[in-house]
């Protein structure tokens, strides 16, 4: 295991000054650690083409980046990588955790890229190599070797000594109800209905399984920033559906919304939850540093419908569905919520039946 204190000033003093991020749970440790430290530029990207895109600018500009994503967001790279840094020649150094996958487990997004990541990187044209995982200066010349060659790091599990958040960086939450008690007024209010739901990656689909047992739910595994596209499909197709979104995911693909505010005539209801806990729970509970963002106003500006007030509790938040049904258009409604300790995963047979509630009838 590396010193992950002792690898960022290194990195640090080899003038490595920007991390460019989207989160992952096999990198929180050396997060947290830039995050902590004062010399590095913490660089929470919307996804990994922006984190990349941002890296190849620092490297033209003569800075020396880093990019950090896991192995499911490398396939969002793709065209960064062969459509700029290959025909431009620019090298940023680029550490990929690799996911693993065993037989049953309930992480089924990881299944393919766990044997085929190597494959999809010599795709890229890259090559790659495992991040050292118990030689400091070793791991800090391959650092050194991507930021100037076409070499991506690998990066496996416990590669990194545990860094907690400083105390500035963690938030508080105390304030706003756990996400699980608007959870459970969805499973109350549309027990045994035609509404499907639609659960984001991570910590939200996990919730509903636990909380939300009477309702028709797919749990969606990965594709971080799909959730809501693939609510359009199922109401383009007439159902009533019900996306149950989150504030990073707001963000990946902002294009989904973009998209969804062109059908304002199509039947059933189309209804966008954000739960937003301002942080990534599932990836080490970093901060998303999104309050700049005015989220009912870009939903409005993308001509969807909106509950015009962020809503704060459960009778806000009965009000805001009660609204929402009534649209004739896509709807958006904005919560801010904490979250809840860890609840159980549903199992990966659990999870791929989810989709067989697209053929129920409505």
């Amino acid at each position: 295991m590396l010193n992950t204190t002792k690898f960022l000033e290194q990195l640090s003093q080899k003038g490595y000054s920007h991390f460019c991020v989207v989160p992952c749970s096999f990198a929180k440790n050396l997060i947290n650690a830039a995050i902590n430290n004062d010399k590095i530029e913490y660089i929470p990207a919307a996804n990994e083409a922006i984190a990349c895109s941002i890296a190849a600018g620092l490297k033209m500009s003569g800075k020396k980046p880093l990019v950090i994503v896991q192995s499911s967001g490398l396939t969002n790279m793709g065209s960064c990588i062969t459509s700029l840094l290959k025909p431009y020649n620019i090298h940023i150094a680029i550490i990929v955790s690799w996911r693993t996958y065993q037989a049953g487990d309930s992480e089924i997004q990881h299944q393919h890229l766990a044997t085929e990541l190597p494959k999809l990187i010599a795709a890229y044209g890259a090559t790659h190599e495992i991040l050292a995982v118990d030689d400091l200066n070793h791991a800090i010349a391959q650092i050194e070797e991507s930021h100037c060659s076409n070499k991506i790091l690998t990066l496996k599990k416990d590669t990194f000594s545990p860094v907690a958040l400083d105390k500035k960086h963690q938030l508080d939450l105390s304030n706003y109800s756990h996400r699980s008690q608007f959870l459970q007024i969805l499973n109350q209010r549309y027990r045994d209905s035609d509404y499907v739901f639609i659960g984001t990656t991570g910590h939200t689909a996990r919730e509903m399984f636990s909380v939300m047992p009477n309702t028709k739910n797919f749990y969606m595994a990965g594709n971080m920033g799909g959730a809501l596209s693939i609510g359009l499909g199922a109401y383009v197709a007439g159902k009533n559906v019900i996306v149950c979104g989150g504030d990073a995911e707001f963000v990946m693909h902002l294009g989904g919304l973009t998209t969804a505010g062109r059908y304002t005539q199509s039947p059933g209801v189309l209804i966008y939850i954000v739960f937003d806990n301002e942080s990534n729970k599932s990836t080490g509970k970093q901060n998303t540093y999104q309050k700049h963002i005015n989220y009912l106003g870009i939903a409005q500006n993308a001509h969807l419908a909106i509950y015009p007030e962020t809503v704060l509790n459960k009778e806000q938040f009965k009000q805001a569905l009660s609204f929402a049904e009534q649209q004739s258009s896509p709807v958006m409604i904005h919560v801010k919520c904490s979250y809840d300790d860890v609840m159980p995963r549903a199992s990966a047979e659990k999870i791929q039946s989810s989709q067989e509630i697209f053929i129920h009838e409505t």
